[in-house]
């Protein structure tokens, strides 16, 4: 490798290093758990450590990335601690290719590899979320919204040929279903030998169910066409799915692909066949709304 691609390789990292500095201090001011908060506190000084380091071989000072830091303290609020740790440690494993290529043009990145070993180590360790040891409910409450109503929507649909009748029964059913799941859960919670909080529990079970109901009930209170209703209802389903496994692909480290296609399958087959039994029931009943 070149001295001026060297060069360029160096501040590359330089500047990530920087960015993740101010990462990890924000995220530990941010963290309630005071061992947690004196762990990113401490990998972000290191993460200072290693950026000076660069900068006495490349002679330059680098900005860190705003739109990165701003970007990953949002995300940490909305998503949680965890996801976003687990996003950054990706990044960590990349960052660790690099200086692997680097070590024989630049000694000293044999050392900031270790350190950023050791980083991912310690992440993985402090990981301890309430949204994650909910996790279960929220997969329960959002799966059985996904199945449930995309199929009873695709009978409604056919069934009743309005789309703020179609609405309004839907919406009623899953508010129904969603009082009934969450009152499921707390039962079940409460009735297991773990530490699990009941109420807790129940309040993420319902909670999933029900936005993914409000989610899938929008598109019949703005739109005219209940064909084209059922369709975007569909594709939000498809994209909850997609977006909701992709959360669990890096939080939980489980793969995308087969899950996603799993949950994805099961969705489109239950409302194909209630697409199907709302054609039958207007053919044998004659039904017609």
């Amino acid at each position: 490798m070149d001295s001026e691609r060297l060069r360029e390789r160096l501040v590359d990292f330089q500047r990530n290093e920087i960015t993740e500095h101010y990462i990890y201090r924000r995220l530990s001011e941010r963290v309630a758990s005071e061992h947690n908060s004196e762990v990113l506190a401490r990998i972000g000084e290191e993460e200072l450590d290693h950026y000076n380091r660069i900068r006495e071989v490349t002679g330059i000072e680098v900005s860190p990335v705003r739109w990165k830091i701003r970007f990953y303290c949002v995300l940490s609020r909305l998503l949680g601690l965890t996801f976003v740790l687990k996003l950054m440690e990706r990044g960590e494993e990349s960052a660790q290719s690099g200086y692997d290529q680097l070590s024989e043009a630049f000694p000293e990145s044999t050392e900031i590899l270790r350190e950023e070993r050791e980083h991912e180590d310690e992440l993985l360790k402090m990981l301890d979320e309430e949204k994650l040891r909910y996790i279960g409910s929220v997969v329960l409450g959002l799966n059985d919204a996904l199945v449930e109503l995309t199929g009873a929507l695709a009978g409604f649909t056919l069934a009743l040929r309005n789309t703020r009748l179609i609405a309004l029964t839907g919406m009623v059913t899953g508010i129904a279903a969603a009082l009934s799941m969450a009152a499921s859960e707390y039962l079940s919670t409460k009735s297991e030998s773990d530490d699990g909080n009941p109420v807790k529990a129940s309040l993420y079970t319902g909670s999933a169910y029900l936005a993914t109901v409000v989610l899938l009930i929008f598109p019949y209170l703005v739109l005219e066409s209940y064909y084209l209703c059922l369709g975007v209802a569909l594709l939000v389903g498809i994209l909850i799915v997609a977006g909701f496994n992709f959360y669990l692909s890096v939080a939980q480290d489980l793969p995308f692909g087969k899950r996603f296609l799993e949950m994805a399958g099961i969705s489109l087959g239950v409302a194909a066949l209630s697409f199907g039994i709302g054609l039958l029931v207007r053919i044998f009943l004659g039904v017609d709304v």
